[in-house]
């Protein structure tokens, strides 16, 4: 039995190793491109917040929809870049999970639902009938969790800033 121990630890000693800095670093990579992406689309595309302004949760229903796109397109677009950099990393987690909350509510949660079943349809990636598509954002929330509470690990300016001033 101490000989299966001995081996199990011999092959996991690596990936304990790069448990330190690779996940974060893919899901930062990741999430860093997909957020990118959707802010380059919201710069170069005209604002249809208005449109669904009032799908908005409090306060952010309240506020301008011009307003509400500027804060929407520069958050993707600096939070990616912070992410790429592993910069202010559990800033920009909150704040694109605080981005992809009203998004999710705003465009992505079914249009109405009487029961479980029928919310679960909407755990889709596009609909057309309008029982939602939230399983993206559900994912980039889930994604952003271990970024939020654990860090952008050690691949990361972070990283080197706390080590630099402790």
């Amino acid at each position: 039995m101490d000989r299966l121990v001995a081996l199990w630890e011999v092959v996991t000693r690596p990936l304990d190793f790069l448990n330190q800095f690779l996940p974060q670093l893919f899901l930062r990579l990741i999430l860093a491109y997909e957020f990118w992406e959707a802010g380059v689309m919201k710069y170069s595309g005209s604002n249809w917040f208005s449109g669904i302004k009032d799908s908005f949760p409090f306060p952010f229903n309240i506020i301008n929809p011009e307003f509400s796109w500027f804060l929407a397109t520069w958050a993707e677009l600096f939070g990616a870049v912070l992410l790429v950099f592993g910069l202010f990393t559990r800033f920009a987690s909150a704040s694109l999970i605080i981005l992809t909350i009203v998004a999710a509510m705003a465009v992505h949660w079914p249009e109405s639902y009487s029961s479980l079943g029928e919310f679960w349809e909407g755990y889709a990636i596009s609909s057309k009938d309008g029982s939602g598509n939230f399983k993206l954002p559900l994912l980039y929330l889930i994604m952003f969790l271990p970024l939020l509470f654990g860090g952008a690990g050690k691949l990361s300016v972070d990283h080197f800033l706390k080590k630099y001033f402790d």
